[in-house]
């Protein structure tokens, strides 16, 4: 069944050099960087606060280090040295040495990535949704949005999607891939949630009995008795990081298709009903846990794949893995492997760190502009984990510190293409490099083009 939908005069919200659909990471970077370097920016996020998933799915880790150094600086470093001026960020304990080098609390980075957004002149709207594409001529003018007062268009020179889904390059016609090839799944998802009321100093004492808590647990999940969980972030979790009060605890999976709202809405509450399950086991079994209590579950699922638009070039697993270095390099990577399993068991390859699905100490791989954008639309391009990439290869670079080497470097390309009066993919890549240098980002090894 169809309906036919009147033809309207849609009146015109704003108009702007950068527009910026989605407000994660990704889309604060792009935005802040457009803005700083002279452009009108309006910045569109459908949450009630600015920051994606690193706010408003609880998902708190970043990813810098190639286990020698931090390759990753930029706006990311801005962001943390913000975040430790008020004590809402602290450093891993083996830092730099490993990967993972930053843990922070999503509530003050809203604030953080806030004020970068309003110092920069970013006219930001949250709760506001980008609707259908306004095309001419293959090119983007602008999107629509559905506010309370009426449906109003939203015009911009450069549109980047910065949705997660890419959801604007969809509609705009631009081809995408979804899932694993054997059988089109996406990544796995996760339910972050916060517990009080744990015993910390009994956790720590009492390790052997809570190791022969959770082999009980692990024999309940694999008879079926038990939801499921990612064992490796569990057993983690009651040992060397630290069960503990306020913490976000990253095992609570699900799988399915996260462009289905029904389907995200089931699965959502899914996941609340397998940490009732596990927080009932620990009360009775794991030393250090009668007491606990859930103190909070993410508002949203930590989703890690959907669609990847195709790009001018693709990221793939071998580039990752090699540490391949690239001519139109926007910023570096160094994240591993890492997939949870499509089927939702919660088993990660990060799990099984070895090296087969990491890149070699002291290594990392470059980023490439043009996995950002596309052959249909030149002034459109995405940002963030729906960039052009394989399945595996995504398992990498879709970590919150890669996703934001794209938006600065896309935003830095939006506004160097306004001042050109060119394309996104003609603007000067050695010009672009040396600003994005001068902005602060680790940009090494670039091959001549």
């Amino acid at each position: 069944m169809e309906v036919h939908v009147p033809a309207q005069s849609v009146p015109v919200l704003e108009e702007c050099d950068v527009l910026v659909c989605g407000g994660g990471c990704a889309g604060i970077a792009a935005a802040v960087s457009a803005a700083r370097l002279g452009c009108s920016v309006v910045l569109l996020e459908r949450w009630p606060s600015v920051g994606g998933m690193a706010t408003n799915a609880l998902v708190n880790g970043w990813h810098r280090s190639d286990r020698e150094k931090v390759v990753i600086d930029g706006l990311v470093e801005e962001s943390a040295q913000r975040a430790f001026a008020h004590d809402w960020i602290r450093l891993a304990r083996n830092y730099p040495h490993v990967h993972e080098t930053h843990w922070f609390d999503p509530e003050g980075m809203r604030i953080v990535w806030q004020r970068m957004l309003d110092e920069a002149g970013v006219r930001t709207y949250c709760n506001l949704v980008a609707g259908e594409p306004l095309a001419a001529d293959g090119r983007i003018e602008g999107v629509l949005v559905d506010t309370k007062r009426g449906r109003r268009a939203l015009l911009g020179s450069v549109v980047v999607d910065a949705t997660g889904d890419g959801d604007v390059a969809a509609k705009a016609g631009i081809p995408f891939e979804y899932g694993r090839d054997e059988d089109g799944l996406v990544q796995g998802m996760t339910l972050i949630f916060l517990l009080r009321g744990v015993d910390e100093a009994t956790i720590q004492q009492r390790q052997d009995d809570i190791s022969a808590a959770m082999d009980r647990m692990v024999e309940l999940h694999r008879a079926g008795e038990m939801a499921p969980f990612n064992e490796g972030n569990t057993r983690g979790m009651f040992s060397y990081w630290g069960a503990a009060n306020d913490v976000a605890w990253n095992m609570c999976p699900v799988a399915g298709n996260p462009l289905d709202e029904e389907e995200l809405s089931r699965l959502t509450a899914t996941a609340r009903e397998y940490l009732v399950q596990y927080l009932d086991f620990w009360r009775e079994h794991v030393p250090g846990m009668a007491n606990a209590r859930i103190a909070q579950t993410a508002p949203a699922l930590g989703v890690r794949e959907s669609r990847r638009v195709q790009g001018l070039a693709t990221l793939d697993e071998d580039m990752v893995l090699s540490a391949a270095k690239q001519p139109d390099a926007i910023g570096h990577g160094v994240w591993m492997v890492d997939i949870h399993d499509p089927r939702g068991s919660g088993y990660t390859t990060f799990t099984d760190r070895g090296g087969h699905n990491m890149l070699e100490t002291g290594t990392s791989y470059h980023i490439p502009l043009r996995m950002c954008l596309n052959e249909q639309v030149p002034n459109l391009a995405v940002v963030g984990r729906c960039a052009s990439s394989t399945h595996r290869a995504l398992s990498s670079v879709r970590v919150q510190t890669h996703c934001m080497v794209m938006g600065q470097g896309v935003g830095t390309a939006a506004a160097m293409a306004r001042d050109a009066g060119c394309d996104l993919a003609d603007v000067d890549v050695g010009a672009l490099q040396a600003q994005l240098r001068s902005d602060g980002v680790y940009l090494e090894d670039v091959p001549a083009s």
